[in-house]
């Protein structure tokens, strides 16, 4: 693939809400490595709107856009349901990926997907930004170190307000099919988070409720984790949280520290103490203690500086295909002890029933 050593050339699938963020970063020069030289969403409006707004072209055919445009990495920013297929067609059209949270609905749509991209020699990258926050790496750091010693207990919760004009936006928000509910959309980064942190998980016990708006899927959910080491874990969700967001959050205990990070988007360090004590300690909560203006942060920014060094440098990936689906299967874990009200292990490979399903193939 003709590769540009000085800049790296960027198309958006897909125009939405999200894409926004991206367009921000990528249109907006922020990326030095990267320009944004295209864009494609089957509704024209939103294609043009952004079109106009970063004076390059648009189109409403993926394909046709592929074929007159000199393309290095498309970012898919489509809705959930659709990853797979758009990241299968990037990959035959020998274009490396950046896809979306969560990367797929279901565990087999995150297979085809690696499957593909290996077989067409493609990188995939799946958007964690949030790994790349300042005390996120700092907490990984510490975690690295053994500075808690015996985990004891990780949870994380998103208190986020997304009301009923939010999920009419678009059709597919808040579906099965297309979506899913606060667990596999807005949850996603920070379940990602938390198995990154605390390890394997062994199984998952979750209940989960429809409580302040109008859709398919849950707005409210909570799950208990026993993780591999034996230390538990706890995932709040809800986007039910009235009248506006209130955070995002990670704690981690164990039997030598313990450390909180907060904020809109896990940004904003709250507490950071350790029995072990060092000097480098002294201004840290000083120093990482920003949170961002809103859940978003500022981890994309840190992400496709990384896709750039990844695709001109040869770094090695810190989200691929092989580490974005551990994230999918425990969320299809939760759904599925959700669903059975049964406690849900891993080593089954539990799925969800309805994930991934049109209305009319649900069997409520």
């Amino acid at each position: 693939m003709k590769m540009d050593k000085n800049m790296l050339k960027v198309a958006f699938l897909g125009c939405g809400r999200i894409a926004k963020r991206h367009a921000e970063i990528i249109g907006g020069g922020v990326i030095k490595g990267a320009k944004l030289v295209a864009l494609c969403d089957v509704d024209e409006n939103k294609a043009k709107v952004m079109s106009d707004q970063y004076s390059i072209p648009y189109y409403c055919n993926f394909k046709k856009m592929i074929d007159e445009q000199d393309i290095d990495l498309v970012s898919i920013l489509t809705p959930s349901g659709m990853h797979a297929e758009h990241v299968m067609q990037a990959s035959e059209f020998k274009k490396h990926i950046v896809v979306e949270k969560p990367m797929a609905l279901t565990v087999p749509d995150a297979e085809k997907m690696i499957k593909s991209c290996s077989e067409n020699n493609v990188k995939l990258f799946v958007v964690k930004q949030n790994r790349f926050n300042l005390p996120v790496i700092k907490l990984r750091e510490a975690i690295e170190n053994n500075r808690f010693g015996k985990k004891v207990l990780g949870t994380v919760r998103v208190r986020w307000c997304r009301d009923q004009k939010y999920y009419d936006l678009d059709k597919w928000r808040g579906t099965w099919a297309q979506d899913g509910g606060v667990f596999t959309n807005q949850a996603s980064h920070h379940i990602d988070l938390l198995n990154w942190m605390m390890g394997d998980v062994v199984s998952v016990f979750a209940k989960s409720s429809t409580a302040l708006v109008d859709i398919e899927t849950e707005d409210t959910g909570i799950a208990i984790l026993t993780f591999k080491d034996g230390s538990k874990g706890i995932v709040e969700a809800t986007t039910a949280t009235r009248p506006k967001d209130l955070e995002g959050s990670l704690s981690i205990l164990g039997e030598k520290g313990t450390v909180e990070i907060g904020g809109f988007a896990v940004n904003k360090l709250i507490n950071w103490s350790f029995q072990d004590y060092t000097d480098a300690d002294k201004n840290i909560l000083n120093e990482f203690s920003t949170n961002p203006p809103d859940v978003y942060g500022f981890g994309h920014t840190a992400y496709y500086n990384h896709i750039v060094d990844c695709l001109q440098k040869g770094v090695e990936p810190i989200v691929d295909g092989a580490e974005g689906i551990k994230s999918i299967k425990l969320i299809s874990a939760i759904y599925a002890s959700i669903e059975t009200g049964k406690e849900a292990f891993l080593k089954d490979n539990p799925t969800s029933n309805f994930l991934g399903k049109q209305k009319h193939e649900l069997k409520l």
